[in-house]
């Protein structure tokens, strides 16, 4: 009976509270997991082909994105082919009296061997440094056509960004379809299984965090 009195005396330890932190570490990491694994297919952002004013190459990856802005031309969704040009390489090469004919022009012949009247091809002004300045210098070209829509052509990896950057800075000009050349070579579903897919993946995430925080991020000069 005095053993029952004396543990009825004494004092309870307090119930323990479940800790939360093993679970929250679980859901961190499955989020991280879930992001990293899907992060190449939802990068890919295209749109349905329409009828547009013209057809704009994005400049890189030759020669694949001129041999798909012919095979969409010679499909008749557009009269023009649009090129953007570089001063660069040809700016640096020029000074080492090193010939360089520049990115678009390889395009060009690569689009007239493909069988787009020459023409049909013009190179967009002013030169261009980068994605935001092609989608700049392709909303100006389009504020004067008619209908008032181009056909943006890049690698599939690059298509969301393109979206983006074209609504940040170009929307107002007209309609962009974003179209992504069919034969990419890009493995979004195991985009970490080659050095190419991986750094396209690294690139084209921070390229979005410097267009949603406005573009503070500037080419080096």
């Amino acid at each position: 009976m005095g053993n029952i009195l004396i543990a009825t005396l004494l004092p309870t330890e307090p119930a323990r509270k479940p800790r939360l932190w093993p679970f929250l570490a679980l859901a961190l990491i499955s989020a991280c997991l879930f992001v990293f694994f899907h992060v190449g297919r939802w990068l890919i952002v295209e749109d349905p082909l329409q009828h547009a004013a013209a057809i704009a190459v994005l400049s890189g990856r030759m020669p694949g994105r001129a041999l798909e802005a012919a095979r969409v031309y010679k499909q008749g969704y557009a009269p023009q082919v649009w090129l953007t040009h570089s001063t660069e390489p040809g700016a640096t090469l020029a000074k080492l009296s090193v010939p360089y004919q520049g990115e678009d022009s390889y395009d060009k012949l690569i689009l007239i061997h493909e069988g787009v009247p020459e023409s049909a091809i013009h190179v967009l002004e002013p030169p261009i440094v980068n994605t935001a300045d092609e989608m700049a210098s392709i909303g100006r070209a389009l504020s004067g056509a008619n209908p008032r829509r181009v056909i943006l052509v890049t690698s599939k990896v690059h298509t969301r960004r393109t979206h983006t950057l074209w609504k940040h800075l170009s929307a107002a000009n007209g309609d962009a379809i974003v179209h992504g050349v069919s034969d990419d070579p890009f493995d979004a579903d195991h985009w970490w299984r080659n050095t190419s897919d991986a750094l396209d993946v690294v690139r084209e995430v921070l390229g979005l965090f410097n267009a949603w925080a406005g573009l503070p991020l500037r080419p080096a000069p």
